[in-house]
């Protein structure tokens, strides 16, 4: 389980995909720390299990994993946003994130607002229905807040910080992202269609 709230940037050290699936290996800064083997890190919103201890973060990627995310798309030196999972002790500074994804969030438009900007995003008809006015979404793992919503699109305000902070800040309108629902919601829906 994480909180959305980005820890850091890393880089994809390297990337080799095949039709069984795929093996990452992202370099996180040196404060990031070491892995420990089975320990669960978000890269860009995707729950994955390291492989071994080491300072190199390496995963492998399932064809499930590839076919609901922008995971295979990456190339050697893209940045990624890295989170560890949250202890049960911790603050939950975000909402509740699984790093399960639901599917791919388009940016549709980038707009200055003050000091801050203004990012539109679409989604797929399907998942649009679990974004609200106010409601917690995670992009690429990032938690933010949902405002204009209508139907499939939604924006969120990005503050100075979090836009240096995690890879919003290379996002332009076309990119693509990892995109998650509020868990909250969902439960909601399946318990109601019970």
């Amino acid at each position: 389980m994480f909180s959305g709230i980005v820890s850091a940037t890393g880089r994809v050290d390297r990337i080799d995909v095949s039709p069984a699936g795929a093996r990452l290996a992202v370099r996180p800064p040196a404060r990031f720390g070491r892995f420990r083997r089975g320990e669960s890190i978000s890269v860009s919103g995707v729950c994955l299990t390291a492989l071994a201890g080491s300072a190199l973060f390496r995963a492998d990627l399932s064809p499930e994993t590839l076919r609901k995310t922008t995971l295979g798309e990456l190339r050697n030196g893209d940045a990624v946003n890295l989170e560890r999972a949250v202890r049960l002790a911790d603050r939950l500074s975000g909402h509740l994130v699984s790093g399960h994804v639901d599917g791919i969030a388009r940016v549709v438009s980038v707009e200055p607002e003050g000091d801050s900007w203004i990012f539109r995003f679409a989604v797929p008809r399907a998942l649009g229905r679990y974004v609200i006015e106010k409601g917690s979404v995670a992009l690429d793992g990032i938690s933010l807040t949902a405002i204009g919503v209508r139907g499939g699109r939604f924006s969120v305000a990005v503050i100075p910080h979090t836009f240096r902070a995690t890879t919003l800040r290379g996002r332009r309108p076309g990119s693509r992202l990892n995109f998650e629902a509020d868990m909250i919601a969902r439960w909601v829906e399946s318990l109601l269609r019970r």
